[in-house]
């Protein structure tokens, strides 16, 4: 039955309704609250146990644990979702104040937690898990063991966590709250930030340009503002990091990631290896645009009319029915989705930059947030969205703490929910325009996550070893931003954007450092996955979601070995992944000699 009719606006309401003044979240708040007392007290009271036996009194406290973990991923979400939808919304900005210092609080508890599960003799430990309750959470339980030996002392993280909600988190909220009130003049309006970077894929080039230099000038005006926001975010962790004697700015992203230094050189080592293809795309883009060199306004603008502009139902019905091609759990959770609101696409302003999915482990749910104005960039979007949110569908069939999965494989399902919609679009082309134009949308996601996010990449790393001897200046951080830029892309291009440090909120966020790399290594790791399914062809579906449910139980390295038999450490599954990119760009070459 084809989707008709849908709404473009999700539904808060069935979650905590009255949105920023709901009374049922404010009720909510307290039980949390409540709940992390509780916790914070079992695990000031929690002694180490000296044999197996006295272990009832852990399993309580894992289990008061995970029901905190839920509540405040929930309280989070809700307030992520109200910030989004209107910028302006002021109570929820009060909110986000409010559930950082609770998260503060149950990081300073699980600090304590930590401490003591360190204390516990090993050979006691090992018993420990061997209790059904236990036992399936053996890896991340050891995971928080291994890493509590590796920071300082239980009251010093304390105080850490403490000092960051007003000494490095609100740094990240004034980030948000000065892009959010920037607006960018094109013609007789004003656009925010989000809408002013849609346009940089406008087919009028003068268009482009004039949108492009528009934004350039309001990021040199903030330009100050934005330098001491990372200098003061990078200056916090850079300081943590001398403390626990961590030389290298990448230990902590590498832990998150639950990946070796090894994987992620040989993953830029393959990459860099295979850029002259795309190189060569650039350059012909370039010259089918009647341009001696792409600039960075150029990069996403279409080398032709879009063959179609889809109404959001096209889209889902679309989507639902690429999905049903790899399997029926995947289209039927879709077509959920759709019906029952879980996303918001309505093009309008005051929303934030850009998408997420976030999801509601109270509820079961989870909720999509973008800009939907009809291109089959859109659609894209919408489908990688969709993706997060089967994976988290998947995940929960599995316990609370095996469910925290890491960024890089956080992208894996997004990746090859947009793959298997571009491939089924594209065979189903009619024309060689057509064909062209949906070609292209694919390599543009090449071109951004093994181009543009290595910049970033090389940006941040050498910002990191730049920060350690002091402040970076603006015109620094312009000078670093314009030659990992060029690096990146071969230097292929005409003009930079030197002040991308500034725009891209992924450099301003708290939550995560070093939020690039994971990126590429999901989409890569995916087109690895999505070559075995082509190869499978049938009854993959089962194994992509077994391996979807251990994204969050152990590394990156053991996960492909276990359900791929592959070694992320050598050059071959990184080259079997990357060749599917390049099989697309070599397409594109041929149709336009």
């Amino acid at each position: 039955m084809a989707l008709e009719g849908l709404k473009e606006t999700w539904d808060l309401n069935s979650i905590f309704a009255g949105g920023s003044r709901s009374e049922d979240f404010q009720q909510y708040i307290q039980e949390l609250k409540k709940q992390l007392s509780a916790f914070q007290k079992a695990a000031e009271a929690f002694t180490v146990p000296s044999h197996a036996d006295e272990g009832g009194e852990l399993v309580n406290l894992i289990d008061r644990f995970e029901r905190s973990a839920i509540m405040i991923r929930q309280a989070g979400a809700f307030v992520s979702c109200l910030q989004a939808q209107n910028t302006d919304d002021q109570k929820a900005n009060e909110w986000r104040a409010r559930i950082n210092q609770l998260s503060s609080d149950f990081k300073s508890a699980l600090v304590t937690l930590d401490d003591t599960l360190a204390r516990i003799d090993e050979r006691v430990w090992e018993e420990l898990l061997q209790k059904p309750e236990l036992q399936e959470l053996t890896y991340v339980l050891n995971e928080r063991r291994d890493r509590i030996r590796e920071k300082l002392s239980a009251s010093e993280e304390r105080l850490i966590e403490g000092l960051a909600v007003d000494g490095y988190h609100a740094w990240g909220d004034l980030y948000n709250a000065a892009v959010g009130r920037m607006k960018i003049p094109f013609e007789d309006k004003e656009l925010s930030v989000g809408q002013a970077e849609n346009m940089m894929a406008h087919p009028d080039r003068g268009i482009r340009r004039q949108v492009f230099k528009e934004l350039s000038e309001a990021w040199k005006g903030e330009e100050e503002l934005f330098g001491s926001t990372l200098n003061h975010l990078a200056g916090f962790r850079t300081e943590i990091y001398k403390a626990r004697g961590w030389e290298s700015a990448l230990k902590e992203p590498l832990a998150i990631n639950r990946m070796k230094k090894e994987t992620l050189d040989v993953m830029w080592q393959v990459i860099t290896d295979h850029k002259k293809p795309f190189a060569e795309y650039l350059n012909r883009k370039a010259s089918l645009l009647g341009l001696e060199r792409l600039n960075w306004y150029d990069v996403n603008a279409p080398i032709s009319e879009a063959p179609k502009e889809y109404t959001y139902d096209e889209a889902a019905n679309l989507i639902v029915s690429q999905f049903s091609t790899f399997g029926k759990k995947l289209s039927a959770f879709t077509e959920k989705a759709f019906r029952d609101r879980w996303i918001e696409a309505e093009d309008r302003s005051g929303k934030r930059v850009g998408g997420f999915c976030t999801s509601f482990p109270d509820s079961g749910e989870s909720r999509i947030f973008m800009t939907f104005s009809g291109s089959a960039s859109n659609v894209s979007t919408l489908a990688h969205e969709l993706g997060h949110a089967f994976h988290q569908e998947a995940m929960l069939q599995v316990r609370q703490l095996n469910r925290a999965y890491a960024m890089n494989v956080a992208e894996t399902a997004s990746t090859f929910a947009e793959m298997i919609v571009a491939d089924a679009a594209l065979k189903q082309a009619e024309t060689k325009d057509e064909k062209l134009f949906l070609l292209e949308d694919k390599i543009q996601k090449s071109i951004d996550m093994l181009m543009d996010i290595h910049a970033r990449f090389l940006f941040e790393t050498r910002f990191y070893e730049e920060r350690k001897q002091g402040v970076v200046p603006a015109e620094k951080l312009n000078e670093l931003m314009e030659a990992a830029q060029k690096e990146a892309f071969c230097d292929s291009l005409g003009e930079y954007h030197p002040h991308f440090w500034a725009s891209k909120l992924h450099f301003h966020i708290t939550g995560v450092p070093f939020y690039n790399f994971p990126y590429t290594f999901g989409y890569l790791f995916s087109l690895g996955i999505y070559a075995r399914a082509l190869r499978e062809k049938t009854d993959f579906e089962e194994k992509y979601i077994a391996l979807l449910c251990d994204t969050a139980s152990m590394t990156v390295e053991d996960l492909a070995m276990k359900h791929l038999g592959a070694d992320l450490t050598e050059r071959a599954f990184w080259e079997d992944a990357i060749r599917l990119a390049v099989r697309d760009v070599q397409e594109f070459l041929e149709l336009t000699e």
